[in-house]
């Protein structure tokens, strides 16, 4: 019989439509304004006291909260305006002391049980969330230095496997100089290692005991380490991104020496500086024995008691740079403690280190650069100037037990949170080169709602115009156009969601673009049904032509569109692949909508029943 599905279709469109429904229900329930309030180090507590008299002077202030959620070192107070949030940090910040940090935050509101099924709200962009912007600056002489000591090391390894005595090295700008004991000895370091490390102009000064080999780093090795360390900070700072679970985040170079971060829908910036600019490193030495030379040594305090030092060789066994994975765990007495697989070179190098140093204290050697703003005064005008600095400090000196491999594991943290932060920044890699924040600056949600409402209204002009046309021009079938029209936006949602795809502003001109070509499909259907009238068939003859002969021309002009789509994500960046997102899933859903909604519609309105006039 013409017009008229069988009940598995009908079944199977209700379900779709179904399920549509319900992931796209959480976009409803829009993230609350939020003040969090949590532990610098992990380990300071909030009291029933201190919130009490935070809430009350809140209220006290005529802020309105919608709520408190407090849970061990964090609480997250709800508010009902964006616009309470920044006054809310400040009083916070100003009754806590510095164990705390008081930040912005978005906190999820979707009920408990859509959550049990997974359904999530759109994630949206920094032009519609806010976010932040951090400009950084990746220091190129640190870099440098650092390249120099891991030389300097490995030089100094090879002369001792050879027997040449030196009595101390020196690193100044690209410059690296080993001074020996007479000429022989450095002739000879001389022929070793320029054999090994071709990166250096080498020349001889001084003469006797002050003999030197001087090694000059060539330019084009230095502009080489450059591109290298901007590359590496790179790829390390889209690990850690990636690490922090933000969706749709920026990370690209700017100029030679500049890194641009954007992170949608992140508040709390001082967690993200933490993340992304920490230039943590490890090292893994072996402890100096007392009869070690000082020029070979180095002596370092603890990080949790800074009166306990211990010296270390200078040579490095390994860096964090050999870590292939790291997670967070507790030892058997409860204490954090971060588990460490090193890959094949960094468990060959700790294996041979460890195997003839059995019995010997190896000590974890935590390693941070840091900058710190200075007053100075110039021409009689106060200068704030950034001044790098290096903070050493010792993690924990255990006795190899026995020798080690590509497994093992780091104690002596102080809190889970320290553990988690470091294994963190081990899973993504440590710096090439220090970074610091030259620019920082958040987009406040306000801005982001502002974008939200203008992109709604232009979806509702939209949709207004749409209707209307449709309603006035093809009449019962314009109403089952509209319906399906309103349903492909629903599904529309719904995908996006669940794919956890982000929504920007090109992407809302998407949705937009997709309301006007879903009812083109619509048009296409419901002029031929007319022609097929005009042309002498009857009204259910008609209807079952005009969606069938409509059918390829559809599907041709909608899967030339989307291959245009697929190719602007494939190769466009930031809003194209945001416009592309939308605009794919948008001729997708409204394929269905268009060729299987409306049909189901007129089946059920018009299939099998005898009709004597059709209002289209």
């Amino acid at each position: 019989m013409l017009n008229r599905y069988p009940l598995w279709k009908y079944l199977l469109i209700g379900i779709v439509l179904l399920v549509g429904l319900v992931y796209s229900l959480p976009n409803l329930y829009p993230e609350d304004p939020s003040v969090q309030i949590s532990s610098v180090r992990g380990d300071a507590t909030i009291d029933a006291d201190q919130l009490d008299s935070i809430r009350q002077s809140l209220l006290d202030a005529g802020i309105d909260i919608k709520g408190v959620e407090s849970e061990d070192t964090r609480v997250l107070i709800r508010l009902d305006d964006p616009d309470d949030q920044l006054r809310s940090r400040d009083m916070i910040a100003g009754m806590l002391g510095d164990d705390y940090v008081v930040a912005l935050n978005l906190a999820e509101a979707t009920p408990q049980w859509l959550q049990a099924l997974s359904a999530s709200p759109m994630t949206l962009g920094l032009d519609l969330r806010g976010g932040v912007h951090f400009l950084l600056e990746v220091d190129m002489d640190a870099a440098l230095e650092q390249r120099l000591e891991v030389n300097a090391s490995a030089m100094r390894e090879q002369l001792r496997s050879e027997r040449i005595r030196y009595r101390g090295t020196e690193i100044e700008g690209r410059t690296l100089t080993f001074t020996f004991a007479n000429e022989e000895d450095r002739d000879s370091a001389r022929r070793l290692i320029a054999r090994e490390f071709r990166d250096f102009d080498y020349d001889s000064a001084g003469d006797g005991r002050g003999a030197q080999l001087v090694m000059t780093m060539t330019e084009q090795a230095v502009n080489d380490l450059q591109d290298y360390a901007v590359n590496q900070n790179l790829t390390t700072l889209r690990n850690r991104v990636d690490e922090l679970g933000v969706a749709e985040p920026m990370v690209q170079r700017q100029g030679p020496d500049r890194i641009v971060v954007e992170l949608p829908g992140v508040q709390d910036t001082v967690a993200a500086k933490r993340v992304v600019g920490a230039t943590a490193n490890l090292e893994f030495r072996l402890e100096a024995r007392p009869d070690t030379p000082d020029i070979e040594t180095q002596s370092f305090s603890f990080r949790n008691d800074p009166s306990r030092t211990a010296d270390l060789m200078r040579d490095v066994i390994i860096t964090g740079d050999s870590v292939s994975s790291a997670s967070r765990s507790f030892d058997e007495n409860g204490r954090p403690q971060v588990n460490i697989n090193l890959d094949g070179t960094g468990g060959t190098l700790m294996n041979r280190a460890t195997r003839t140093n059995i019995g010997r204290n190896m000590a974890v050697l935590f390693i941070e650069h840091r900058t710190r703003d200075t007053t100075v005064i110039e021409d009689g005008e106060e200068i704030t100037v950034r001044e790098p600095y290096t903070e050493r400090g010792l993690i924990s000196l255990a006795t190899i037990q026995s020798a080690l491999g590509n497994s093992f594991r780091i104690t002596g943290l102080d809190s889970p949170t320290e553990a988690a932060e470091l294994a963190l920044l081990l899973r993504s890699g440590s710096l090439a080169a220090p970074i610091y924040f030259v620019q920082e600056r958040t987009i406040g949600p306000s801005l982001g709602a502002e974008n939200i409402q203008r992109g709604v209204m232009s979806v509702q002009i939209g949709l207004v115009l749409v209707v209307l046309f449709m309603l006035i021009r093809y009449k019962v079938f314009g109403i089952f156009a509209n319906v399906a029209l309103a349903l492909n936006l629903t599904l529309l949602i719904a995908a996006m969601s669940m794919l956890g795809a982000t929504l920007t502003l090109p992407g809302i001109a998407g949705i937009v673009l997709t309301l006007g070509m879903a009812v083109d499909a619509n048009v296409l259907i419901f002029e031929r049904i007319r022609e097929e009238l005009r042309s002498g068939l009857s009204i259910q003859q008609a209807i079952h032509a005009g969606y069938e002969r409509a059918f390829t021309s559809i599907v041709d002009a909608n899967i030339t569109t989307l291959l245009v789509a697929v190719i602007l994500f494939s190769i466009g960046t930031g809003p194209v692949k945001g416009f592309a997102v939308t605009l794919s899933l948008g001729i997708i859903t409204s394929l269905f909508t268009a060729l299987l909604v409306t049909r189901s519609m007129v089946n059920l309105t018009y299939g099998g029943k005898p009709v004597k006039k059709l209002w289209i």
